[in-house]
């Protein structure tokens, strides 16, 4: 059963598209992630099944209610933890969890029970009477999470819900969130740019760029598209044709010294793609990622320092012919 369902959704600034027609739909119990550059409209698509951003066409439903015209029905089925802080850092853990219950009509006595559960759960409970102001940025998105789930939502949105964070502290959270949603037994839609983040946690991934999805499958799936492990070699004058000729090597490439290969089964035939290749200098090998992935149906990397404007730049200048 599709708990998300979107037919030709579409958000457009004046001349700019930043979601494109977007038909997609979403499993109840799934965990469903939005994968692409910054600026590619992933927080755009969030936003309008949300709410919080009203679609330019298009229709999109939530739990079963239409974004436009049902919306106090979706906002009630949902949770959200945002990109930006969005706690009241002059309150306290506690405090905060209290004012949301508050706001969606949680019981007295269950809003306690929950908000006791939920700080258990993100490991808060010591410091839940802390100003939230003295919060790491690792423990504060841990109580939004908390919060998001407060009220029992039956889907949870995480938009870049570890963006900024340590390395520690992004392992945290996806620790959170894993336990969460097996615990909480709730759909979840993520969107991210870390590529790591993605493969872990969902079962299905749409990569997004343009404003469009340009593939959607498992990550498992999506990684076999690319197909072979990659060997990169850095040399001078590499004998391309010798390699090519090998029938375990799918294809190779020759980029500013380095040869990148795609091979069948790289650790079994590397030392003979070396006997052929030439003189090396140096040898990566590894299998494929979702950057692969990315490469391979967009022609270029994930970029994850690449600015918030880079879509609508690139919209306007293909758009204007430059």
């Amino acid at each position: 059963m599709s708990i998300i369902r979107t037919v030709d959704l579409s958000k457009r600034y004046d001349k700019l598209v930043a979601v494109d027609s977007l038909n997609l739909e979403i499993k109840e119990g799934e965990v469903f992630g939005l994968l692409g550059p910054n600026g590619a409209g992933k927080t755009t698509v969030i936003h309008m099944l949300a709410t919080l951003l009203k679609p330019s066409s298009g229709s999109g439903f939530v739990n079963g209610f239409d974004v436009t015209k049902q919306s106090g029905d979706v906002r009630r089925s949902i949770g959200i933890v945002f990109q930006e802080p969005s706690s009241d850092d002059i309150l306290t853990g506690y405090e905060n969890l209290r004012l949301h219950a508050m706001m969606y009509g949680v019981p007295g006595k269950l809003a306690k029970k929950r908000m006791d559960e939920l700080l258990e759960i993100v490991d808060l409970t010591d410091r839940k009477d802390d100003l939230v102001k003295k919060y790491s940025g690792g423990m504060r998105r841990r109580l939004e999470l908390a919060r998001g789930l407060l009220h029992r939502p039956k889907i949870l949105f995480l938009d870049e819900p570890t963006l900024g964070l340590d390395p520690q502290s992004r392992e945290h959270i996806w620790h959170y969130i894993t336990k969460m949603v097996k615990e909480e037994n709730i759909t979840v839609i993520l969107t991210t740019h870390y590529m790591e983040e993605a493969d872990m946690l969902c079962d299905r991934i749409g990569i997004i760029d343009l404003g469009k999805i340009v593939v959607l499958d498992s990550p498992g799936k999506l990684k076999k598209v690319v197909g072979g492990d990659l060997v990169k070699l850095r040399i001078v004058k590499p004998k391309l044709d010798e390699v090519r000729k090998l029938g375990f090597v799918k294809s190779a490439d020759f980029i500013d010294s380095i040869v990148t290969l795609k091979v069948v089964e790289a650790d079994r035939h590397l030392q003979e793609i070396l006997d052929v290749v030439g003189r090396v200098e140096s040898v990566e090998m590894r299998s494929p990622t979702l950057n692969d992935v990315f490469l391979h149906y967009t022609g270029r990397q994930i970029r994850e320092d690449a600015p918030e404007g880079g879509f609508y730049e690139r919209v306007a200048t293909v758009r204007s012919g430059r």
